[in-house]
C-alpha cells in the first residue's frame, strides 16, 4: 500500500456536511452532563445480564457514557478506556490505526490479563462476542465512537455469564439507541496532523412504535513514519421495533474494512508489509421486560476476510505467498431473569457458539491450505442475587461450559455487596475465569498442539466506593488478587505450544471525581498491578487526571496520564518504558446547529515507545466541526 492512500473523498465530505453531525447537544444539556455523577446507584447490564443497579453487584464496572466519548473528539473508543479505566490498557503504534499481524497494536491487558494479540478479555458488542473465528482475538479497529452509547468494562473474570475469553474481564459496547420520538441528524469532520482526516455521519430516527440508527466513518492517515498508512471505512446500522411495551425487536449490522501498512520496527524495517481486513458483524435480538421478570433471546452471526502481505527487508526478495484467512461464528444466547421471591432475582441462561474458518498460503501459480475447522460450544449457567435486609445483597452462581475439544469447565462465583452508612457500600468477589485454546493455537502454524487445555484463573477482590457532601464526591478503591495456571506458552526447547505458564497479580485500583460546580469537575484513578512473571503492555503503575469545563459556549478538557514501568519486551530482555501525556481539548459553540473544536495529544512531545521498537508521535493537533440538526 502506497504511503498515501489515494481516495476519493471529496464526495464523501460534501455527504457527511450535507447530513449532519455528532454530539453537539444545546447548553443546558452539555452542563447536566457534568453536573451529574457517576452514582452507586448506575444501572448496567454486562455484570448481571439484566438491569441492576451498581450497588448490587459485587464486582468492579466502570461506565463511560456518551458525553464522554462525545467530548473526547476520538474515532476509536479504546483511548478513552485507556484513560478511564484503571488497569486497563491498550497498546497503540501511532496516530491512527492498530493494524493486525506483525507489528500490530491493540493489544487489550486489565490487571495484567489479557495478550498481545487479546485472548483472555473478552470484547462484546449488546452482549454477543467479538472474537475471530481462528484467531481468537477481537479486532481493535473495529470499535468505533460512533456506534457506542456507552461503554460498561468488568474488571475481573466475568466467565460465569460470557464463558470462554472473559478471563481477565469484559468491554461491553452498548449500541446507540433513539431516546425520544424525533429525527436526529448527525455530522463530524476533522483533520489535522500526518495528514490525518477523520469523518462519521448519523441518523436516528424514532416514530411511534419504530426506532432506527445508521452511522458511516472514513478515516486516514500518512502516518508519522514512512510506509506507515492507514484507511479505514466502515457504516453501522441498527433497527427496533416495540410490539407491546413488553416485547421489543432489534437488528443490527456492523461493517468495517480498513487497509493498513507495517513499517517494521526502526531497527528492523519491512518493506511492503500490508493488510486488507474486512469485519463484519450481524445480529437480532428479542427481548422481554415484565415487572417479575425479564430476558432475552439474540442471534448472532461474526465474519471476517483477511488478506497479509508479511513484507520483506530492505535487500531482500520480495515474497511470493500471501497470508489470507475467511473465518466465521455463528452463536445464539438465551437469559431469563426471574424474581423467585422479594429481594431475589435469578438468572438462567444458555449459550451455543459454532467457531471457525480456513486459512491458506496464496502463490502465484497455487494454494497451499493450513486449515479447515470449526468447532462447538455450548454452556449453561446460573446466577443467583439475593437482597437481605436492603443493605446486604448475596451472589452466588455456576456455569457449565463444554467444549469440544477441550471437554467440560466448571465455572463458580461468589461474592456480597453491603450497603454502609453515608452513602458507601462494600464489596467482595471470589470468582474464577478461564480461556479455551484457540484454532490457531491447535492446528496453526508450527506451534500448534491439538492437546492444549483451557488455561484458568482464580480471582479474590473487594472494593469500597462511596459518595460524599451531597454527592459532588464520589471515590472508590478496590485490591485484587490474581493466582492462575495452565497459561499456554513456548518454553525454550520446545517447539510447540503447552500448558505451562502461571500468573500471580495483585493490585490496588482507585478513581474519583469531584464536582465543584455545574461548569467544572475534576476526575483521576490510578492503579498499581504487581506481577510475579510478567507480561507485555501491563504497566505497573498509571494514573490519570483530568479536568471539565463549561461556560457559555466555550467547553474545555484536559487530561494528563503518567505510564511508569510499561513492559514493551520481556523476552530475550526486559524493556520498560516511562512516559508522561498531556492532552487539551477545547470547543466553541457556533451556533445551535455547528460547533468549531480542536484536539492536542501530546502536548509535551514526549518520546516513547507502547510497542518495542515503534517510536510513537510527539505533539498532534486535530480540528473539525462538529452539525446537529
Amino acid at each position: 500500500m502506497k504511503q498515501r492512500i489515494k481516495s476519493n473523498t471529496r464526495g464523501l465530505i460534501a455527504l457527511l456536511l450535507l447530513t449532519g453531525t455528532v454530539g453537539l447537544q444545546a447548553e443546558e444539556s452539555r452542563k447536566d452532563s457534568l453536573w451529574r455523577n457517576r452514582t452507586i446507584d448506575e444501572v448496567v447490564v454486562t455484570g448481571a445480564r439484566s438491569e441492576v443497579s451498581l450497588r448490587h453487584l459485587p464486582m468492579n464496572v466502570s461506565v463511560i457514557n456518551r458525553e464522554q466519548i462525545e467530548q473526547r473528539y476520538e474515532p476509536s473508543l479504546l483511548p478513552l478506556l485507556t484513560e478511564q479505566v484503571p488497569g486497563l490498557f491498550v497498546t497503540s503504534r501511532g496516530i491512527l490505526g492498530y493494524g493486525v499481524s506483525g507489528g500490530a497494536a491493540g493489544g487489550m491487558s486489565l490487571r495484567g490479563i489479557g495478550g498481545g494479540p487479546t485472548t483472555g478479555l473478552l470484547v462484546l458488542i449488546d452482549g454477543h462476542p467479538q472474537y475471530m473465528g481462528l484467531m481468537g482475538h477481537p479486532i481493535a479497529d473495529a470499535y468505533q465512537s460512533m456506534l457506542a452509547e456507552k461503554v460498561e468494562v468488568v474488571s475481573g473474570p466475568a466467565s460465569i455469564l460470557y464463558g470462554s475469553n472473559a478471563m481477565g474481564g469484559v468491554i461491553n459496547i452498548v449500541t446507540r439507541k433513539q431516546q425520544e420520538d424525533a429525527i436526529r441528524t448527525n455530522a463530524r469532520l476533522m483533520y489535522g496532523s500526518y495528514n490525518t482526516m477523520s469523518a462519521e455521519a448519523s441518523n436516528s430516527i424514532w416514530k411511534g412504535r419504530f426506532s432506527s440508527i445508521a452511522s458511516l466513518n472514513y478515516d486516514r492517515t500518512d502516518g508519522h513514519r514512512e510506509n506507515m498508512a492507514f484507511e479505514q471505512y466502515g457504516g453501522f446500522a441498527k433497527l427496533g421495533y416495540d410490539f407491546t411495551p413488553q416485547w421489543k425487536a432489534f437488528a443490527d449490522v456492523n461493517l468495517t474494512h480498513f487497509n493498513a501498512s507495517n513499517p517494521g520496527a526502526v531497527n528492523s524495517p519491512l518493506l511492503d508489509n500490508d493488510s486488507r481486513i474486512t469485519r463484519g458483524m450481524t445480529s437480532f435480538s428479542l427481548e422481554n421486560n415484565y415487572e417479575h421478570t425479564s430476558g432475552a433471546f439474540k442471534l448472532f452471526y461474526n465474519w471476517g476476510r483477511h488478506k497479509i502481505n508479511d513484507g520483506y527487508a530492505p535487500g531482500e526478495t520480495p515474497k511470493k505467498e500471501r497470508f489470507n484467512s475467511k473465518d466465521r461464528m455463528m452463536g445464539i444466547t438465551w437469559y431469563q431473569t426471574v424474581n423467585l421471591f422479594e429481594g431475589n432475582q435469578t438468572t438462567f441462561g444458555v449459550d451455543y457458539q459454532r467457531f471457525g474458518g480456513e486459512a491458506w498460503q496464496q502463490f502465484p501459480d497455487k494454494r497451499v491450505d493450513m486449515v479447515d475447522e470449526e468447532l462447538n460450544e455450548v454452556a449453561g449457567y446460573i446466577n443467583f442475587r439475593q437482597q437481605v435486609r436492603e443493605r446486604l445483597t448475596l451472589n452466588a452462581g455456576v456455569r457449565a461450559d463444554y467444549h469440544e475439544k477441550t471437554g467440560m469447565e466448571w465455572i463458580p462465583q461468589l461474592g456480597a455487596s453491603l450497603a454502609t452508612g453515608n452513602n458507601g457500600v462494600l464489596k467482595a468477589i471470589v470468582s474464577k475465569g478461564f480461556r479455551n485454546p484457540t484454532i490457531k493455537d491447535m492446528y496453526m502454524f508450527a506451534m500448534k498442539n491439538p492437546d492444549l487445555q483451557p488455561e484458568s484463573l482464580m480471582n479474590y477482590e473487594i472494593s469500597f466506593a462511596q459518595q460524599l457532601f451531597n454527592n459532588r464526591f464520589s471515590y472508590s478503591v478496590g485490591a485484587y488478587y490474581i493466582n492462575g495456571d495452565n497459561m499456554i506458552q513456548q518454553v525454550q526447547g520446545q517447539v510447540q505450544l503447552i500448558n505451562t505458564g502461571k500468573i500471580e497479580n495483585y493490585g490496588l485500583e482507585l478513581s474519583t471525581r469531584y464536582r465543584f460546580s455545574q461548569a467544572l469537575s475534576l476526575s483521576g484513578n490510578y492503579s498499581w498491578l504487581h506481577m510475579k512473571n510478567k507480561v507485555v503492555a501491563a504497566p505497573e503503575h498509571k494514573l490519570y487526571l483530568g479536568a471539565d469545563y463549561i461556560k457559555g459556549k466555550w467547553s474545555a478538557s484536559t487530561g494528563v496520564q503518567y505510564v511508569h514501568q510499561l513492559y514493551t519486551a520481556v523476552k530475550p530482555v526486559v524493556t520498560t518504558d516511562n512516559f508522561v501525556l498531556w492532552n487539551l481539548r477545547g470547543a466553541y459553540r457556533l451556533c445551535q446547529y455547528a460547533e468549531l473544536f480542536v484536539n492536542g495529544e501530546n502536548l509535551l512531545a514526549q518520546r516513547y515507545e507502547i510497542n518495542a521498537g515503534y517510536p510513537m508521535p510527539k505533539a498532534t493537533v486535530m480540528g473539525g466541526i462538529n452539525l446537529n440538526f
